[in-house]
C-alpha cells in the first residue's frame, strides 16, 4: 500500500476544511464573526478556535509531540464550551493565528510519523484510546469538514454568502431570483408534506 499517497490524499483534504473554514471569516466585521445565530451559540470565530484547539491535541499530545502553547479554555474549571466562542479580549486575528500555528505543528507530526504509528487518545474510553496517525487523520478531517459546514450555514445566516470556497462555490450557477423561486418552491412542497 503506498502510505505517502494516502497520507497526501487525507492531509489535502484536511487542508481544503481549514481553508474553507478561515476563509467564512473573510469579510465580517468583530461582531458577525462573533454571533451567535443558533440556539446553541455557534459563531463563526468559535468554530475556527473550537477546531484549532480538537486539531492540535489530536495531532499533538495524542502522539507525545504536545501543542507548545496554552489552551486555557480546556484549563480544570474553564468555564464550560469556552472553546466554541471568542472572549472580547480574544481578537480574530489572535485565534485565526492560533489557528495557522496549529496548521504547522498538525503538519510537521502528519509529516514525521508514518500512517501505521501508535497514539493515544486520553480523552477517549479506554478500549478504543489506542490509534493509528491514519485513524486520527480521518477524524481530524471529518471533524474539520463537519464544522465547516457549519460556517458555511451560518455565514449564509449572517449575509447570504454560501459555498464550498473563493474560487468555487460548488453551487449551481443561479441569479438571486431563482434562489428566491427554489426557496419558495421547497417551502410550498414542505408545506404539503
Amino acid at each position: 500500500m503506498d502510505l505517502t499517497g494516502h497520507k497526501a490524499d487525507l492531509q489535502r483534504y484536511l487542508q481544503a476544511g481549514r481553508e474553507a473554514l478561515v476563509w467564512k471569516l473573510e469579510g465580517l466585521s468583530e461582531y458577525d464573526v462573533r454571533r451567535p445565530l443558533v440556539p446553541t451559540g455557534t459563531n463563526l470565530l468559535g468554530l475556527v478556535k473550537h477546531v484549532a484547539s480538537v486539531e492540535a491535541g489530536y495531532l499533538g499530545a495524542t502522539f507525545g509531540r504536545p501543542f507548545d502553547e496554552p489552551l486555557p479554555w480546556y484549563d480544570d474549571g474553564a468555564e464550560p464550551n469556552a472553546d466554541m466562542w471568542a472572549t472580547a479580549e480574544e481578537p480574530r486575528g489572535q485565534i485565526v493565528g492560533l489557528y495557522y500555528r496549529v496548521w504547522a505543528h498538525s503538519d510537521a507530526t502528519i509529516d514525521a510519523l508514518g500512517l501505521d504509528v501508535i497514539g493515544l487518545v486520553p480523552w477517549w474510553p479506554p478500549e478504543r484510546r489506542e490509534v493509528t496517525l491514519h485513524q486520527v487523520l480521518v477524524h481530524i478531517v471529518a471533524e474539520t469538514d463537519r464544522h465547516a459546514g457549519h460556517a458555511d450555514i451560518v455565514r449564509e445566516l449572517i449575509d447570504g454568502s454560501a459555498g464550498l470556497r473563493a474560487d468555487n462555490s460548488n453551487l449551481p450557477d443561479h441569479d438571486a431570483d431563482w434562489w428566491r423561486a427554489y426557496v419558495e418552491r421547497l417551502e410550498e412542497t414542505a408545506r404539503q408534506a
